[in-house]
């Protein structure tokens, strides 16, 4: 790779990074090229990029993104094979979501998540993969206080219902009877 490509590279890079504030950085080493495929295949499929890269071209993208404070990256996740999946703020937990359900279906340790930086916090470690699935999307979130706020308006409609039948049950009695 010359030069210029990197530059290209480091360029393409510290743009997404600059761009979204959700990535993971993951490590898919010892692969065949069928699983690596797969799990491009997963990606696409769920709106994510797959991008791999050197260490230190992710090291220079995310200093020139000025993305916050990721020395924690530096020194603990950008090691060995690494691998950026860039996620879009709909879908935050669809790469930790791809990973688990790729390790589940192929009975696997890898791919390893190695750091992710969701909404300016950083994940450091394999260990918050499940914290990583378990996250909502925004989507997710704004139906679920719709709902909570829909509720009590709900409960108070279906009890006047409910009460203006029984009094127009009363009604309809009482002018049957007037009528007899």
């Amino acid at each position: 790779m010359t030069r210029e490509e990197k530059a290209l590279l480091i360029e393409e890079l510290a743009n997404k990074f600059a761009k979204t504030d959700y990535f993971y950085i993951v490590d898919a080493s010892g692969f065949t090229v069928a699983q690596i495929n797969e799990l491009r295949r997963a990606c696409f499929k769920a709106g994510v990029e797959y991008k791999v890269a050197k260490n230190t071209l992710i090291r220079k993208a995310l200093e020139k993104s000025q993305k916050g404070n990721l020395e924690a990256f530096n020194e603990k996740v950008l090691k060995g094979y690494s691998a950026v999946m860039f996620a879009s703020e709909e879908a935050a937990n669809a790469p930790a979501k791809i990973v688990d359900e790729y390790r589940k279906k192929h009975k696997s340790e890898k791919p390893i998540l190695k750091g992710a930086f969701i909404d300016s916090d950083t994940y450091i470690g394999n260990e918050h993969l499940e914290t990583l699935v378990s996250l909502k999307s925004k989507q997710e979130l704004l139906g679920e206080i719709i709902g909570l706020l829909q509720s009590p308006a709900r409960n108070v409609i279906s009890a006047l219902q409910g009460q203006g039948q029984k009094i127009a049950g009363i009604l309809k009695t009482l002018e049957e009877r007037a009528a007899s």
